[in-house]
């Protein structure tokens, strides 16, 4: 016999696939839903269900679009500029660079990295979709920003490699010390980074 009836059981099984999410966590929230007004229930359950029925992707950049929209906003946008891409591993990455509010350029979105222990190469993400794109002359510019990992750096040779024949500037983000950060508690590849990408003072 089940201390915990099936339904509740499966919940806190489908939030513990959930990233960041263990059980202890998984737990609290199928118990603070089940205590919750059944209308919180019901609003979480019908934004799931939209989000796998009214979401796509940019047939472009690979980002989150609309369901029954060709291209999203930003690669539609005649204010943004045909002339830099920057390239990221997720559409959570285009996210975090649009909250800068710095950059005006257009994405595109690799949908992972490579990674020949997972058996991820250039077919299995949106490698030669960036390549077909580039063919159109338009852009002067590739910032890559991959994530400073083995897989995002190896990403990122990759892509340098495939791009310099075709004459583009090729640029990524700088890495380093964080703002407020204090040397003595960096990490050594931190320190590595930060020495290697120094810039000129002005």
């Amino acid at each position: 016999m089940h201390a915990i009836p099936d339904p509740v059981q499966n919940l806190i099984d489908a939030f513990s696939r959930l990233p960041g999410i263990g059980p202890k966590s998984a737990s609290r929230l199928a118990f603070f839903l089940l205590k919750a007004p059944e209308t919180l229930s019901l609003e979480l359950a019908e934004a799931l269900e939209a989000l796998q029925s009214e979401t796509s992707h940019c047939q472009q950049c690979f980002n989150i679009t609309l369901a029954g929209e060709d291209i999203c906003e930003i690669c539609a946008s005649s204010e943004r500029s045909d002339e830099t891409i920057c390239v990221v591993e997720e559409p959570l990455d285009v996210l975090a660079i649009e909250r800068t509010g710095v950059y005006q350029g257009k994405y595109h979105v690799l949908m992972g990295v490579l990674s020949p222990i997972e058996g991820i190469g250039p077919d299995q993400i949106k490698i030669f979709q960036l390549l077909e794109r580039l063919k159109n002359g338009l852009t002067k510019e590739v910032i890559i920003a991959t994530n400073p990992s083995m897989e995002g750096d190896a990403t990122a040779l990759y892509l340098q490699q495939r791009i310099t024949p075709l004459g583009i500037k090729i640029s990524r983000l700088a890495r380093g010390l964080p703002v407020g950060g204090d040397i003595e508690y960096a990490d050594q590849s931190t320190l590595q980074r930060a020495l290697a990408y120094r810039q000129t003072m002005e």
